[in-house]
C-alpha cells in the first residue's frame, strides 16, 4: 500500500493493492470504461444514477482527481482497476462523516463483467483496510437495497454486522426502496485481521 504526500500542496499520491487489483486515484483514460458500466442498466439498478452522459462521467473523473482521500463530508471514489494491466473495472467510495470524522461510510460499483471474480470483496477489504489503519475510523458502515442480495452477502463475507432493516426509507427510482444497514468496528476489524481473515 502506498500512500504518500508529495511536495507541500501536492495531492495525496495513492495506491492500493491487493494480489490482483489497484486502489488508485481515477485518470482521463479511464473515462471510457468508467462511462461504459455506470450507463448499464443491471448496474445502475440499485444505484442512486440512471445513466450518465459522456460529460458528466467527464466532471465526475476531474472532480475526483482533485479531492483528497478522508476529507469530511466528501466521498472520495477510488478507480479499481487490474494490476498489472491497469485496466479499470470498477470504483470503490468513502464518505468520512462531516459531524463526527471518526465515522465512516463505503459503497462500491462494479462492471458487470467483472462481478462474480471475487473482485469486489477484495477491492472493499483493501478500502476497510486503508479506512481503519490509515485514517483511523472507529467505525464504518455501508447502506444496501434489501434486493441487491450479492452486495449484502458480500458485506456479511467482510465482516459487517447487519444493524438495520428500513422498510421502505427511500423513494428510488419510482417506487420506495426497503434498506439494510451494516456496520464494523475497528476492534472488531483487528480481531479479524489477527484471525487472518480479510
Amino acid at each position: 500500500m502506498e500512500v504518500a504526500r508529495g511536495e507541500a500542496g501536492a495531492l495525496i499520491t495513492i495506491c492500493l493493492t491487493t494480489p490482483r487489483l489497484e486502489l488508485r486515484r481515477f485518470t482521463s483514460a479511464d473515462l471510457p470504461a468508467f462511462a461504459a458500466y455506470r450507463n448499464d442498466p443491471e448496474v445502475a439498478r440499485y444505484q442512486s444514477w440512471e445513466n450518465e452522459t459522456a460529460e458528466e462521467a467527464a466532471a465526475f473523473i476531474e472532480e475526483q482527481s482533485t479531492l483528497e482521500p478522508g476529507l469530511p463530508g466528501r466521498w472520495f471514489q477510488f478507480a479499481v482497476a487490474l494490476s498489472p494491466e491497469g485496466r479499470l473495472i470498477g470504483d470503490c467510495g468513502l464518505q468520512i462523516d462531516a459531524p463526527d470524522p471518526r465515522l465512516g461510510e463505503i459503497g462500491f460499483t462494479f462492471g458487470r463483467e467483472h462481478q462474480g471474480r471475487g473482485y469486489a470483496f477484495e477491492a472493499v477489504a483493501t478500502l476497510l483496510r486503508f479506512a481503519f489503519e490509515d485514517l483511523s475510523l472507529h467505525r464504518v458502515r455501508a447502506v444496501v437495497d434489501c434486493a441487491n442480495g450479492r452486495a449484502v452477502v458480500l458485506l456479511g463475507r467482510l465482516g459487517l454486522r447487519r444493524e438495520g432493516h428500513f422498510l421502505q426509507r427511500s423513494w428510488f427510482k419510482g417506487g420506495w426502496s426497503d434498506e439494510y444497514e451494516f456496520a464494523i468496528l475497528a476492534e472488531e476489524w483487528r480481531d479479524r485481521s489477527r484471525r487472518g481473515a480479510p
